[in-house]
């Protein structure tokens, strides 16, 4: 009975805690919130003297939490101390992983977001992709914790993911896990115009773009026509960094706000005066795969019309989750409050909707036949200049060099709305 009544003891001091800002009910709730725990008592003494084989009081109980958790949304879950000690330690080295940002979906997992540069990257997974099987063992009856622990392992092992995705039948792929060293900031100029993808919210993700901003200005100077900030496949990360790279581009206003079950512990995050580009145009290409702290940036920078939003709709994760230590059992990780855009829209399920909704396409070029020309008609007259220009195989060598990249539809047709404005702007101004 002693360990019945320390399981009692764990489960109360919960419901204590989850029953704090609702003191005023206590009493009212207070039978039937005991009579349920002896129940779960009496459930637990049974299963340990009754059940076909001898179970382990501490797995148990974990389960039991297990399930508490998981059942009321896909990111609430318990860690033991071992998974707490390795989330908070970040591997140093010893394990390795995927560099996929996952959910649960009808029991199912669900790709959020290949990492760029990860094996799970360069392995093919896109967002929206299930996994049923993890080294052919179904993924059915796991919990996202059970998945993400067998998902990590030693660095240079492989694992074998079944993957279904629309439109294909269930395929392997097999992965080697890695060191996740993520690289958050790439830039490039295109054009005259500057090129940001952010692979996530890091730590230093803001600095990063601060730097790559400022290096790509002090290259183009004054002919930089606009930025187009990508956040596609983008799973999210911290949240002080989601507002940091907000206000990066905001003068005034509000970025986000968390509204929780008591209005008192609601936050609001406010811009500063300062815009990284000085008002220049501003395109924000997001996908299935943008998440969390993207859609939090997506989303400020939308409602302060401050940049138009292209591509397909958000993930929609707007839940706050809180990791709140057991001394001695680990951590949970509990959904605490929804997020907030400025315009006071909810981020969870609905995600952002693009301005201009282009979905990926593939480019392909025509071949058409060259047809005749002024220049082949007998008798033609010269163009005047002594040189002329030459035929069509004399072409810019750059060309081909810029025809072997492949074409990304939507990163054109953002790099197309900022040169319009710009030489429209342009225009205007003479």
């Amino acid at each position: 009975m002693k360990l019945k009544w320390i399981a009692l003891s764990l489960l109360v001091g919960v419901f204590a805690w989850q029953a704090a800002p609702a003191a005023e009910d206590a009493d009212a709730e207070a039978p039937d919130t005991y009579e349920l725990l002896i129940l779960f008592g009496d459930v637990f003494e049974r299963v340990r003297a009754n059940y076909v084989e001898e179970v382990d009081d501490q797995d148990l109980i974990e389960s039991a939490i297990t399930g508490m958790l998981t059942s009321l949304d896909p990111h609430s879950s318990y860690m033991n101390p071992k998974t707490y000690r390795e989330m908070r330690v970040q591997t140093r080295g010893e394990f390795g992983g995927l560099g996929i940002e996952v959910t649960m979906e009808n029991g199912l997992i669900k790709v959020v977001s290949p990492i760029d540069d990860t094996p799970a990257f360069r392995a093919g997974l896109e967002p929206g992709d299930l996994i049923t099987h993890l080294d052919g063992e179904a993924v059915m009856g796991l919990t996202l914790q059970q998945a993400v622990d067998r998902m990590r392992g030693r660095v240079g092992t492989d694992i074998t993911l079944t993957v279904r995705r629309e439109g294909k039948d269930d395929f392997d792929v097999t992965i080697t896990r890695a060191i996740i060293q993520i690289r958050s900031v790439r830039s490039r100029l295109e054009g005259g115009v500057a090129y940001v993808r952010i692979t996530s919210f890091s730590e230093n993700t803001h600095d990063g773009l601060e730097t790559a901003v400022e290096q790509m200005r002090a290259e183009q100077g004054d002919r930089l026509a606009g930025l187009v900030l990508d956040l596609r496949n983008n799973p999210g990360g911290l949240l002080d960094q989601a507002v940091a790279v907000s206000d990066a581009f905001l003068e005034k206003g509000e970025i986000v706000s968390t509204r929780s079950r008591d209005p008192e512990e609601g936050q609001r995050f406010n811009a500063r005066p300062g815009d990284l580009i000085d008002g220049l145009p501003m395109v924000v290409l997001i996908n299935g795969g943008s998440a969390s702290a993207s859609e939090i940036v997506a989303g400020a920078l939308q409602d302060h019309r401050r940049a138009l939003i292209l591509g397909t709709q958000s993930f929609g994760k707007g839940s706050v989750q809180t990791i709140v230590p057991l001394p001695g059992h680990g951590a949970m990780r509990l959904t605490t409050a929804r997020y907030y855009t400025p315009s006071g829209r909810s981020i969870q399920a609905t995600g952002i909707e693009p301005d201009i909704e282009i979905r990926q396409a593939r480019i392909e070029d025509l071949e058409t036949s060259r047809g005749r020309r002024e220049a082949d008609l007998r008798g033609a007259l010269h163009n005047g200049d002594e040189e002329t220009a030459p035929d069509d195989a004399a072409a810019d060598p750059g060309e081909d060099a810029d025809a072997a990249r492949p074409r990304d539809y939507q990163l054109l047709r953002a790099l197309d709305l900022i040169n319009g404005v710009a030489l429209f702007s342009a225009r205007a101004a003479e």
